[in-house]
């Protein structure tokens, strides 16, 4: 039976990152608390049990061996591991609340209108949400499960939960689709202003050559940045917008919104739910992964 490498001391290992980090005995004390001697004396007991010099000492601050350049990734990533595993136990330990992170019109237009049905079946889990209002990478310091939307689901500490493949479609105000009633087409099109997306800039495209209709740039008026406020725009009467059907359904079914051409087009990409692997059999998260699929069940078309 082989033997298990031994591990230097912690204490030891903490002065080298840090010393290593900030190529300075002087400022690793300061940030450990303690003396820069005592910051030497730990990487003299490293390098003793190592049997290698760590540490080139310079007249000002200190430059990493051969040796210490190997090391140094290793030791940066054991500590990285070991903050981020305990700020997952301190969130356990201290709090009840789900914290969810997800884009701005994902919550306004989606999800919480249909919160009060969570709370009905889960009562007891408070839901906590942050917005952003474009991409973002999930912090968990602060977040326990996202939703995004993306077109490459591959970051390999994450699990990805599909939720669902949007379709496309222009959507208008009633008033704005009555005077496009009875046209069709490029004629139709030409009669009012088109809302876009610049952050998004291929969804009228994609429409539109799917609809053999040639694309006119000229013809956008107006350009925001999320769905959120081109929808606002289109329940104010100022011309038609491009959106995922999920994001429109309630108001196309309370009349608001209007959708004046039958053609639906795939959003490149898929929405998901994403939390870190190591975290997906926790029982608020599977709550609300659960509830989650089955609302996506019945809200998927208009």
């Amino acid at each position: 039976m082989m033997s298990k490498p031994r591990i230097p001391p912690l204490g030891s290992l903490r002065a080298f990152e840090a010393s290593a980090r900030l190529l300075s005995f002087r400022l690793a004390g300061e940030e450990l608390g303690v003396t820069q001697s005592a910051i030497s004396h730990r990487i003299a007991e490293l390098e003793a049990i190592l049997g290698v010099k760590l540490f080139e000492r310079l007249p000002r601050g200190v430059s990493l061996t051969d040796a210490g350049t190997l090391y140094y990734p290793y030791m940066r990533d054991a500590f990285e591991k070991i903050a981020r595993g305990t700020a997952l136990i301190n969130r356990i330990g201290t709090t009840d609340d789900l914290a969810l992170e997800t884009y701005a019109t994902f919550a306004i237009r989606w999800l919480i209108p249909r919160l009060t049905d969570f709370r009905k079946v889960n009562p007891n889990l408070a839901i906590r949400i942050g917005t952003s209002q474009l991409d973002w990478e999930l912090n968990i310091d602060s977040s326990d499960i996202g939703i995004i939307h993306t077109t490459r689901p591959e970051r390999m500490n994450l699990h990805y939960r599909l939720l669902v493949k949007a379709e496309m479609r222009p959507v208008c105000s009633p008033e704005v689709a009555a005077r496009i009633e009875g046209d069709a087409g490029a004629q139709a099109l030409g009669k009012v202003p088109r809302l876009a997306l610049y952050t998004s800039p291929e969804d009228w495209g994609t429409w539109l050559e799917a609809a053999g209709i040639a694309d006119t740039a000229q013809a956008v008026t107006l350009k925001f940045d999320t769905y959120l406020a081109a929808l606002q725009s289109a329940l104010d009467g100022q011309g038609l917008a491009v959106a995922p059907d999920f994001l429109v359904a309630d108001d196309i079914k309370a009349g608001r919104l209007v959708a004046p051409f039958p053609l639906k087009v795939p959003q490149p990409g898929a929405w998901y739910m994403i939390c870190r692997k190591e975290r997906v059999g926790e029982t608020r998260i599977r709550q609300f992964e659960r509830w989650l699929v089955e609302q996506f069940g019945g809200t998927t078309s208009a």
